[in-house]
Order: structure tokens, then C-alpha cells, then sequence
């Protein structure tokens, strides 16, 4: 399994942040890997959520099929899934003051078959995908607010 972690501050409040990334479509805004992320059902976002993303890693493009697992007022958990990977991202605010928030942003993929050969040779590339999202989540954030 390969995990990448990063914390920094967005100049948002919490519940504004939590808000904003509540909606996996706006992926397309801050991950890096993202070429499109569109929601497959309606109503609320809540547990039971679920969008279809296209992301590009490598040269190559994946799809995968994401929900969201838990919405907590201070945490978000995204499972997305396909034949050769799960990847699972989890979100955990922290309110620094009232117009900032603490984010700590954690990825997982753990491949499946075959795949689970290369994860070793990835890493580096994960935690480069990492630093990406680091410098790109506050500036979508607070120039889209919710």
C-alpha cells in the first residue's frame, strides 16, 4: 500500500472547507491527477454519494468509481475504486481560527493482482502528486468558496 499525508492551511473556516471538499467533482480543481470527476446520483451529499473520475497518472488514464464513506463536521472519507486499485482519501479539519482551517489530507491505494508488483516504484511519485495538492487545495478553495 502506498500513503501519502500532508497538512496545511487553507484560508477558509472549517465549515466552509469541509463544504466545498463535501463535493468530490470539485476534485477537478485541486487534485492534480484529475481530469474530470462527475457525480452519478442525486439528492444531498451524504454517506452513499458517488461519482465517476477520470484521472491521468503516468501517461495512462484510470477510472474509478468514488463515495464518500463518512461526513463528520470534521472529516471527509472518499473510497474510490476499480480493478487494480482502491485509493481512499481522508480528510480531517481543524479549525485554526475563524477564517482558517488546518487540513490534513491523506491518500492510500492499495493495488490489487498484478499491480500490487509496482507499488514500490510509485511512491515517489505519489508524494510528488502529494506536494501538488498541497499548493493547489487552498488557492481553489478560497477562490471558489462554496
Amino acid at each position: 500500500m502506498i500513503r501519502v499525508e500532508r497538512s496545511f492551511v487553507v484560508g477558509l473556516s472549517l465549515d466552509d472547507l469541509v463544504t466545498y471538499l463535501e463535493d468530490f467533482g470539485r476534485a477537478e480543481e485541486w487534485d492534480p491527477g484529475t481530469v474530470r470527476c462527475v457525480r452519478v446520483d442525486e439528492g444531498p451529499i451524504r454517506p452513499g454519494a458517488r461519482w465517476h473520475n477520470t484521472s491521468r497518472f503516468r501517461g495512462r488514464t484510470t477510472e474509478l468509481e468514488y463515495r464518500l464513506v463518512t461526513r463528520e463536521p470534521d472529516r471527509l472519507v472518499f473510497v474510490g475504486e476499480n480493478k487494480t486499485v482502491t485509493s481512499t482519501d481522508d480528510l480531517n479539519f481543524q479549525a485554526e481560527s475563524a477564517t482558517l482551517t488546518r487540513l490534513t489530507y491523506r491518500a492510500s491505494l492499495r493495488f490489487k493482482g498484478l499491480a500490487r508488483l509496482a507499488s514500490p516504484f510509485l511512491k515517489a511519485e505519489f508524494e510528488r502528486l502529494g506536494d501538488e495538492v498541497a499548493e493547489r487545495l487552498p488557492a481553489a478553495a478560497t477562490q471558489r468558496r462554496p
